[in-house]
This record gives structure tokens, C-alpha cells and sequence, in this order.
């Protein structure tokens, strides 16, 4: 059993498994780290974690998620009650929250995934930050054959090219092994217009992947009313 594995993985040099959710800080908290880096930024401890919600009086939550990862064995798939309930800490509640948790993963990953042929195909994906007050930046992962692997905030704010960085926008895909992504803002102003800034950073997107090996397919920008795409319109 590789015990130490699970701890480096799943508690970064900032925090120790012993550590409690108010002693992190806000960046570091696994719910707030969820919300604004995607589920696919979380360790399985710290996922385990989000799942439970809370720890008992002698272990904290992170501390609870490392001691079952480690009973399992890091096999948390094929858990069972009887397993669980083995470990200090795990109730009958807590127990059924990762059966069940297993179980609806199991029956939804069965499905197939979404693909992505066009900029219309990606929109119900960026539902959620096409009435947004601020402009947010999203980056969607897609395997070989176009099929979304995840969707994820890269930024929040103004977007201008220092704060959208190929390093930060193409950090996730590269541990998704996308082969592709398709990148999309939203303008609060509800203009369907590309700015001069929204250009320089396709093309910097565009370099970078190049790089990389992975294709930006598009970058659209979204309103409440509509879209644009940037390649459609002859920008990429």
C-alpha cells in the first residue's frame, strides 16, 4: 500500500492532512477550489472531501478522505459498506454518501460523451457565464474525437493577455490529454464584437498550442442573445 503517494498527491506542500478547511485559505479550500478551477483540479482526497462535507471530532474532513483512499487502497470504484465501514470515522451515512456518489459516476459515465463538431454544439456548455455580470474566460477539453472531456473558468474579470496566459489556459487540458480545446468569454456589455485584445489572445492560444500539440478549434465569444465565432468570422 503506498500510503505516502495518496498524502503527496492529495495534500500539497502548503497543508497537511491534518489540516482543517478554516485553516486554509480561501484558494486552497476544496469546495472554492472546485468552483473556480473545475472538478478535474482536485485531488481525490480533496474530491472525497467535497463528498463528505465534514469530518468528525477527532479527524478533520481531509484527514477522514485520506484515511479511506489509503483502507482502499486508492480504489475507491470498487468500494463496498463493509470496507468503509471499517475505516475510523466512516458512519453509515458517510458510507452511503461514496457508495452512492460510486454508483451515480458508474451510470453516467456509461453514457457517451457530448462531441463538439461546431461552435453551436459547445454553447450549452457556456450556459452558465453567458449572463454574467463579469467577463469569464472557459476553456473546454476535448479528446481525438471531439468529445468534451471537461469544461472549466480559467479567469474571472477583464480579460487582457497577461491574465490569460497559455500557461494557465492550457495547464488542465494538458493533464486531460486533449488533444484539442475550444476556448469562450463572455461580453457583459452584450456586444458580439471581437476587440483588438480578444484577437491577440486567440493568436497567442493559437501559437501555444501549436507548441503543445493541442488545436484550439475556436474561440467564441457569448451574450445573452448570442455568439460569435472567432473562426468562423476568418480570425483563426
Amino acid at each position: 500500500m503506498k500510503d505516502n503517494v495518496y498524502v503527496s498527491e492529495a495534500f500539497p506542500h502548503r497543508w497537511s492532512s491534518k489540516t482543517r478547511i478554516s485553516e486554509l485559505s480561501s484558494v486552497d479550500r476544496p469546495r472554492e477550489k472546485l468552483l473556480a478551477k473545475g472538478e478535474a483540479a482536485l485531488s481525490d482526497a480533496e474530491l472525497l472531501a467535497v463528498l463528505l462535507g465534514s469530518g468528525t471530532k477527532r479527524f478533520s474532513v481531509l484527514d477522514l478522505s485520506v484515511r479511506i483512499l489509503r483502507a482502499l487502497d486508492g480504489q475507491l470504484a470498487n468500494a463496498n459498506a463493509s470496507a468503509l465501514l471499517e475505516v475510523h470515522g466512516v458512519g453509515r451515512a458517510k458510507a452511503c454518501q461514496v457508495l452512492a456518489a460510486m454508483e451515480l459516476g458508474r451510470r453516467h459515465l456509461s453514457r457517451r460523451r457530448a462531441v463538439v463538431r461546431d461552435a453551436e454544439d459547445a454553447l450549452p456548455y457556456l450556459a452558465g457565464i453567458r449572463n454574467e455580470r463579469q467577463e469569464h474566460f472557459v476553456c473546454v477539453s476535448l479528446n481525438g474525437a471531439n468529445e468534451v472531456l471537461a469544461t472549466r473558468v480559467v479567469t474571472v474579470g477583464l480579460l487582457d493577455s497577461n491574465q490569460v496566459h497559455p500557461r494557465e489556459v492550457f495547464a488542465d487540458p494538458i493533464t486531460d490529454r486533449a488533444a484539442s480545446i475550444l476556448c469562450a468569454h463572455n461580453h457583459p456589455s452584450g456586444t458580439l464584437e471581437a476587440s483588438p485584445e480578444d484577437l491577440a489572445i486567440t493568436r497567442r492560444l493559437v501559437k501555444a498550442g501549436e507548441v503543445l500539440g493541442i488545436r484550439v478549434l475556436d474561440h467564441l465569444i457569448v451574450t445573452g442573445e448570442g455568439f460569435l465565432s472567432l473562426k468562423h468570422e476568418g480570425y483563426m
